[in-house]
């Protein structure tokens, strides 16, 4: 909103001329998401807590004494988060820009549907039936993928996929792409949902991954950048930049409620919203296929959930004492402040990683 306002002034004064940068307009709307997260979280905690009455809401199948220790502690703090992200956004992004909408709307969606199933799980302690729940994903994904795989021609968008450490390999995927789209979207989604089991474990990755989108969108976005690299040009991609600094702001100020002992848990609202920004992002930026490197925490949490449930119904026997990952080593003893500052930085040294791919070609 403020890029129409002011850069049209730069003509009469150079001082409006910095809102034409992404880099300034991506670092504003950190500053921007991370003030509004911190105004907004002590009022809708509050109100969480008046709402919520101290019901349960610890998930089912997490350790015993998470009963004991997080009981009281209010749910849908993801609310903050979204708050934070779609005003500070708004406020700095060129709202012109297609794809800054699509990873709007792919984000604000998920939201709906994890408040959904949240506000179901206060009252039945069950939630959405996960048919039900995937099935809206599928649908609300592959509507907002339409913006993007209709635009016209002249945009220069492709269907293409793009082959980490091989120069100019490319893949046409063709109308394979929506459903390929679709899921890595609603695979990050769900990924995210798993990790949300500890305090701030989840929404360290996220700020790593964002961190980590947020150059690649940049580099993508840019011309010279990517012609250097050798990747994939996608004309406009880099105003996504300021959607990533401003996702990096509003889940460093909601880590400031959910570091241990969180104050409020994000809730499904919050990691269905956040995995599929992070899903959306890869999709847009044409690096799908490091969405794994990036988010290899979420990617190695759904996977102990997935060889968890394989294994019991096929052998009768369970590989993890308990899944997701996370809880199999707080049933071994380790304390949770240690579980989530190793994976934190198991995520910071895979999004590094990730990062030097683009050179590696």
């Amino acid at each position: 909103m403020l890029y129409h306002f002011l850069v049209p002034l730069a003509k009469d004064h150079i001082i409006f001329n910095v809102f034409r940068y992404l880099t300034f307009r991506s670092f504003m709307a950190l500053i921007s998401a991370l003030v509004v997260s911190l105004l907004l979280g002590p009022v809708i905690i509050r109100r969480l807590r008046e709402t919520q009455h101290g019901g349960e809401t610890i998930r089912e199948d997490t350790p015993d004494r998470h009963r004991t220790t997080k009981k009281g502690t209010p749910t849908m703090g993801g609310l903050i988060i979204l708050g934070a992200l779609l005003v500070s956004t708004l406020l700095w992004v060129n709202l012109r820009n297609r794809y800054v909408w699509v990873a709007v709307l792919a984000t604000t969606g998920l939201a709906l549907i994890g408040y959904w199933d949240d506000v179901t799980k206060l009252k039945t302690r069950k939630g959405l039936r996960a048919r039900t729940k995937f099935s809206l994903q599928l649908a609300w994904t592959f509507g907002v993928l339409q913006l993007v795989f209709w635009q016209p021609k002249s945009n220069g968008w492709l269907p293409d996929l793009a082959i980490p450490f091989l120069k100019g390999w490319y893949l046409d995927l063709g109308w394979v792409w929506i459903p390929f789209a679709m899921l890595v979207i609603v695979g990050a989604s769900n990924a995210v949902n798993l990790t949300d089991g500890l305090d701030g474990l989840a929404i360290g990755p996220v700020i790593m991954a964002g961190g980590a989108f947020g150059v690649i969108a940049y580099l993508t976005g840019n011309f010279r950048a990517a012609d250097y690299l050798k990747i994939l040009n996608v004309k406009g991609a880099g105003e996504l930049t300021v959607f990533c600094g401003a996702l990096v702001g509003a889940a460093i100020g909601f880590l400031w409620f959910n570091c241990h002992p969180a104050e409020v848990f994000m809730g499904d609202v919050g990691s269905l919203a956040l995995g599929g920004a992070i899903g959306t992002l890869a999709v847009l930026t044409k690096s799908e296929l490091l969405l794994p490197l990036i988010g290899g925490i979420y990617v190695v949490e759904a996977a102990s959930v997935i060889i968890q449930v394989a294994s019991f119904k096929l052998t009768g026997r369970r590989v993890f004492r308990m899944a997701p990952l996370h809880h199999h080593y707080e049933l071994a003893g380790w304390a949770e402040p240690k579980i989530i500052v190793r994976f934190w930085i198991v995520s910071f040294a895979l999004a590094l990683l990730a990062l030097t791919t683009l050179k590696l070609r």
